[in-house]
């Protein structure tokens, strides 16, 4: 296996060094099996306080072992080290920016970008498929899910989505992002999904060890591990709405991650600090919500709600970019 430059024997685990700026390198953590195969690229701490895929990859990478193994696991299990350290939610601290919202990226860039940069230069080239794992920040509440592309019938496409079938999730979700760690990466024809479990800037046993075997599930998939997938039960959302502040304000939700909506529900209120009604959000066709924000005080732009449809309720349209 070759990785960034990096030969790794048949068997063999080892670390590789992933530089960025003098004094910030990313670690990825390389399994090569004993026997030829495809490779899965898994990122996790993409957003600093989404904790259940970093300590999930942490594990994992002491339990898989290469000499079961036809194939390669390139496992990163924390890609914004700033942001977790520091507790930051969702942005690199050093420059304020959304690490997911940097791709492409750029070598002469501020920090986020050169990350993004590093990442697609070493990832991509190795990658057959490529998981990013997220979940809800301390400010987010929401119910495991994944996203994949939607856009044509294409091989790489129809590759998302069945990677995505793999998950043992509740529900899975047309995405049509395009700057993203994984959506950029099926831009540049790598098959790639987002996972999301946990939220509240917490994590549990339980949701560590559903996150583990998810990947699992996806290494079977690509033939990597022995053994093959239980079907997994998810419902596809089609059509979905993403509400975002329009001021700054004080956000009163009325709802919890995963119930179901009416159409014409309000979700919650906008408020200033005299209590005066800067917005409602009210539900524009029955559906669940996938996620919301808990915090009390939120800025302009940030997000409210989302919520979404079934493909068998609605129409094949997504407008919902929440990550």
């Amino acid at each position: 296996m070759i990785f960034y430059g990096n030969t790794i024997a048949p068997g063999e685990k080892r670390i590789v060094q992933l530089p960025v700026t003098e004094g910030l390198s990313l670690e990825a953590i390389c399994i090569c099996g004993a026997f030829p195969g495809r490779t899965l690229a898994v990122t996790a701490g993409v957003h600093g306080c989404e904790y259940v895929g970093i300590q999930a990859l942490l594990e994992l990478a002491k339990e898989l072992d290469p000499g079961r193994m036809c194939g390669n696991a390139v496992l990163l299990p924390l890609v914004n080290p700033e942001g977790f350290y520091d507790g930051v939610k969702q942005v690199v601290p050093e420059d304020g920016i959304n690490l997911n919202r940097a791709f492409p990226g750029d070598p002469g860039g501020s920090i986020s970008l050169q990350m993004a940069y590093i990442l697609e230069q070493a990832l991509y080239p190795a990658a057959d498929l490529l998981a990013d794992l997220h979940g809800g920040d301390w400010n987010e509440d929401l119910c495991p899910l994944v996203f994949f592309p939607a856009g044509n019938c294409g091989e790489v496409y129809q590759a998302s989505l069945e990677a995505a079938k793999q998950l043992k999730v509740s529900y899975r979700v047309r995405s049509h992002a395009r700057n993203g760690l994984y959506s950029w990466a099926v831009q540049r024809g790598i098959p790639a999904l987002l996972a999301e479990r946990g939220c509240g800037g917490r994590w549990s046993e339980k949701e560590k060890e559903d996150c583990m075997e998810d990947v699992r599930r996806l290494l079977r998939h690509l033939s990597i591990l022995p053994g093959e997938n239980e079907p997994a039960v998810q419902t596809e959302i089609c059509r979905a709405v993403y509400a975002e502040a329009k001021e700054d304000g004080l956000w009163y939700p009325c709802i919890k991650a995963a119930e179901t909506v009416k159409k014409g529900q309000l979700l919650g209120e906008l408020r200033s600090m005299s209590g005066q009604t800067l917005q409602e959000v009210w539900a524009e066709f029955a559906g669940v919500v996938l996620y919301y924000t808990t915090a009390l005080g939120v800025r302009r732009g940030d997000p409210l709600a989302a919520y979404g449809e079934s493909c068998v309720m609605g129409e094949n349209v997504v407008q919902l970019e929440i990550i």
